[in-house]
C-alpha cells in the first residue's frame, strides 16, 4: 500500500487541521432551534413501485428555508409494531437511487427512509437565495454570505429532521433508529446523528466533508473536493482571506459535530482513498466519544468495500 498520508498509529490519534469557529455551539444550537420551528407538512404518496411484502411511498416534507424536501420510504406489510428504521442519504451530486436498493431492510422488519440532498441529482428543492457564487459547488456556497445561509448547513438539518420524522411514525420505535451512507452520505451520517442524538447505531463509510484545510494542504483539492481550489483561483487567488474562510467552513465540518454522536458508530476507511483522505476521516472519528469501532480496507481507495454491507447489516440488525 503506498503511503500518502500518515501512518496508522498517527492516524488513530490525529484531531484535525481545520479550525473551529468560536461560536460553533451556539450556531448549530440556533439552527436546530429553526429546524425545530418549521411545520414540516409531511405527505405520503404511495410510488408507482410496489411490492407483496412491502409498501413503498414517495415522502416530502417541508425543511428549513422552506424548501420541499423528497425521500424515499419503504416500510414492511407485515412487521411487528413498533419496529426499527433506518435512515440512509447519498453520495456527492447523487440522489436516493433505486427502491430496490431499499427491500433488503424491509424484509427484515425495518423501515427504510432514503433523502435526496437539495439541489443534487434527485427531487428535493434548493431554496436558493444565496449571495455569491454557486458555480460547481455545494462545499463553497454560501461562503461569501452569512455563515447561516452554507448550504450543507441547511441539509445537515434536513438529516436530523428526516431522522426526527421517522422516529415519528406510528410502526417505528423512536429508540431503535439507525443511520447509513458512504462518501457524502457518510457526512451526513455523522451530521445527522449529531444534530439528532436519538440515532442509536450508525454506519458511515469514508465520510466526506471533514477538516477541509487538511485537504487541501495534501494537495488533495481535486474530485469531490475541487472546488475549494476553484473559490480560492477566482475569488480569493492570493489567500488573504484564507484563515477566514477555513474557519467559516469549520460550521460545516462534521469533525466540529462528532463529539455530539451518543450512538453507536461502525466506520469503514480505506487507507489508499486519495479522495476523502483517511487523515480527514479520522479527524471525525476520533472526536466521537461514544462506543465505536473502524474497519480497515489498506488497499482500497474510495470505492466498493467488499464485504462492508454485509457487516453494516449484521451490526443494524442490533437495533
Amino acid at each position: 500500500m503506498p503511503l500518502f498520508d500518515f501512518p496508522l498509529d498517527k492516524l488513530i490519534t490525529y484531531e484535525g487541521r481545520n479550525p473551529r469557529p468560536e461560536d460553533f455551539d451556539s450556531y448549530w444550537e440556533r439552527a436546530i432551534a429553526e429546524m425545530k420551528a418549521v411545520d414540516p407538512q409531511i405527505e405520503l404518496r404511495p410510488s408507482e413501485f410496489q411490492v407483496p411484502y412491502a409498501e413503498c411511498f414517495d415522502l416530502y416534507f417541508t425543511g428549513v428555508k422552506g424548501a420541499r424536501i423528497y425521500a424515499k420510504y419503504v416500510r414492511p406489510k407485515n412487521a411487528n409494531k413498533p419496529h426499527p428504521a433506518i435512515v440512509e442519504f447519498h453520495g456527492y451530486s447523487g440522489n436516493s437511487g433505486d427502491w430496490s436498493g431499499k427491500l433488503p431492510y424491509a424484509a427484515l422488519g425495518f423501515s427504510f427512509f432514503s433523502m435526496d440532498c437539495r439541489g443534487q441529482g434527485g427531487l428535493s428543492e434548493d431554496a436558493g437565495g444565496v449571495k455569491g457564487t454557486t458555480l460547481r459547488g455545494h462545499i463553497v456556497r454560501g461562503l461569501d454570505d452569512h455563515p447561516d445561509q452554507l448550504l450543507y448547513r441547511d441539509i445537515f438539518l434536513d438529516t436530523a429532521q428526516l431522522a426526527g420524522i421517522a422516529m415519528n411514525m406510528p410502526e417505528v420505535d423512536p429508540e431503535r433508529v439507525g443511520a447509513l451512507g458512504g462518501s457524502q452520505g457518510g457526512a451526513l451520517t455523522i451530521a445527522c446523528a449529531a444534530l439528532e442524538p436519538r440515532v442509536k447505531r450508525l454506519a458511515p463509510v469514508y465520510p466526506f466533508l471533514s477538516d477541509y484545510k487538511r485537504v487541501w494542504e495534501m494537495d488533495l483539492a481535486k474530485d469531490a473536493y475541487q472546488e475549494l481550489k476553484d473559490f480560492f483561483r477566482r475569488h480569493d487567488p492570493q489567500h488573504k482571506r484564507e484563515d477566514e474562510i477555513f474557519t467559516k467552513l469549520g460550521y460545516i465540518d462534521i469533525q466540529n459535530l462528532a463529539d455530539r454522536i451518543q450512538g453507536e458508530v461502525l466506520m469503514a476507511v480505506g487507507l489508499s482513498d486519495t479522495v476523502c483522505p483517511p487523515s480527514t476521516q479520522f479527524a471525525a472519528y476520533n472526536k466521537i466519544k461514544s462506543k465505536k469501532q473502524f474497519e480497515l480496507y489498506p488497499d482500497y481507495g474510495h470505492e466498493g468495500l467488499p464485504g462492508f454491507s454485509d457487516k453494516t447489516l449484521q451490526f443494524m440488525l442490533g437495533l
